[in-house]
């Protein structure tokens, strides 16, 4: 099959950080599907990846959001059909999504929604289930909850969704961060009830929430836990997805913070017994898609799936800028 490669990291500018290449089609495990790969986006966990590449002589095919059809089951495969409509978000330990079929473990692969395209559904996985894991698992929220929430880095893949979700789950107050006015417009579009800045988080928090916030979504911790300790409430919590190094958060400690980790590729590395919950949270967000609850959050599509139009896509995610998601399509 046609495939998407990689034989190390190296920069995006450069034309053999990806390359078009001729791979097997994967064999399938017993619980496994394989997937017709019809859309995929790309996240900055895959311009890490790629970036990170020890060198093999044998071609990594990254890529981990996809919407598809299944095209054949493994023999213990229950839970889905040939045929069958799907999006996930992959498994960071096997071949990617960046070819023409995956194998994928049916208990992290959800049914699609109906509504959206292919390219539309690729968008959404990867976020989804981070933002989903983080509210509701992280940090315990319920359709009850109230408080305040703050995400950095609003306007990006993930803070898209999760503005939605937490709009649309919950009954907390959500400022997002946004830093120009293009985005500022955006998070309020998806629902954001203030937008703060990055840059003068303490002063534009304290004037949008007067007495703090109760929970913070961070993607950008580095320099950033003083700033958290001021405008965080006592007890409150904290989830983070992104991995400073030399981090300090001894700052938190006299308010009693709690600090979580989120990584949504944890269920599927460890194998843990509860994998299938990511299935089941893909498809309760499918509903909420069909019944234009949530909608996607691509934001610019490439009609171009192959080397060169994955390199762009990667290019514009490493410009650390982009408002929603870019997705590659057939």
């Amino acid at each position: 099959m046609n495939g998407v490669g990689s034989f190390r990291g190296l920069p995006v500018e450069d034309p053999e950080s990806l390359l078009d290449v001729v791979v097997p089609v994967p064999e399938l495990r017993p619980r496994d599907v394989l997937v017709r790969v019809e859309a995929v986006s790309v996240n900055p966990a895959d311009v890490k990846a790629r970036a990170e590449l020890a060198p093999s002589d044998q071609p990594r095919v990254l890529g981990f959001d996809a919407a598809g059809t299944v095209e054949a089951l493994g023999p213990k495969v229950t839970t889905l059909r040939v045929g069958d409509e799907v999006w996930y978000a992959g498994d960071f330990n096997r071949a990617g999504s960046n070819a023409d079929y995956q194998a994928v473990d049916e208990r992290i692969v959800g049914r699609a929604p109906r509504s959206p395209s292919h390219a539309e559904a690729a968008a959404l996985p990867l976020t989804t289930i981070t933002a989903w894991e983080s509210l509701f698992e992280r940090f315990e929220l319920s359709k009850d909850s109230q408080g305040t929430l703050l995400i950095i880095g609003g306007p990006g893949g993930v803070g898209s969704i999760m503005i939605q979700l937490a709009k649309e789950l919950t009954g907390l107050t959500v400022l997002a961060t946004a830093g120009s006015p293009e985005s500022s417009d955006w998070v309020r579009e998806l629902g954001a009830d203030a937008v703060v800045d990055h840059h003068d988080l303490v002063a534009t928090v304290r004037k949008a929430a007067p007495e703090g916030v109760d929970y913070i979504f961070t993607s950008h911790s580095a320099g950033n836990i003083e700033s958290f300790a001021e405008i965080i409430r006592p007890f409150g919590h904290i989830t983070a997805i992104d991995e400073p190094e030399h981090l300090d958060l001894l700052p938190l400690k006299l308010k009693c913070i709690a600090w979580h980790w989120e990584l949504m590729f944890a269920r599927s590395m460890l194998e843990t017994p509860d994998m299938i919950e990511q299935k089941k949270l893909l498809e309760d967000a499918a509903v909420l898609v069909d019944d234009h609850r949530v909608r996607t959050t691509a934001t610019t599509t490439i009609r171009d799936f192959s080397a060169a139009g994955l390199r762009e896509a990667h290019r514009l995610v490493e410009t650390g800028g982009q408002v929603g998601k870019v997705v590659v399509t057939r």
